[in-house]
C-alpha cells in the first residue's frame, strides 16, 4: 500500500517561509515524477511545482523567483520551501506522486491527504 504523507502547513505572515515535506511509503518499483498542487476555496486545483525523475523542474509562473522543490531520493521525499509567502497562496497544498509499483511494474499516480497554508496579511 503505497502512502503520501505531506508535513509543513501552517500560518505564517506575509512575506514569511515554510517548507512543506512530502514522504512516499510503500512497495514502490521507481518514483517517475513528484510534485505540488494547491487548491484555493471555489478554484480548481493547479500544479505549483513538479519535479520529474532526471532532474527537470517546473514551476508555476506565479511561484518562480519565491517557491523551490526539491528531492532526497534516499528518503523517496519532495520538498516544498516557500519564501516570500503572500496572502494569494494561501490554499490546500497537495503532494502528488507518478510511481511504479515494485510488484505490478504498473504507473499509478498518488496524493496525499493535503496540508493547508495560511498566510495573513
Amino acid at each position: 500500500q503505497v502512502q503520501l504523507v505531506e508535513s509543513g502547513g501552517g500560518l505564517v505572515q506575509a512575506g514569511g517561509s515554510l517548507r512543506l515535506s512530502c514522504a512516499v511509503s510503500g512497495s514502490i518499483f521507481s518514483i517517475n515524477a513528484m510534485g505540488w498542487y494547491r487548491q484555493a476555496p471555489g478554484r480548481q486545483r493547479e500544479l505549483v511545482a513538479v519535479i520529474v525523475s532526471g532532474g527537470s523542474i517546473a514551476y508555476a509562473d506565479s511561484v518562480k523567483g519565491r517557491f523551490t522543490i526539491s528531492r532526497d531520493n534516499a528518503k523517496n521525499t519532495v520538498y516544498l520551501q516557500m519564501n516570500s509567502l503572500k496572502p494569494e497562496d494561501t490554499s490546500v497544498y497537495y503532494c502528488n506522486a507518478d510511481l511504479t509499483g515494485a510488484t505490478t511494474r504498473i504507473r499509478v499516480n498518488y496524493w496525499g491527504k493535503g496540508t493547508l497554508v495560511t498566510v495573513s496579511s
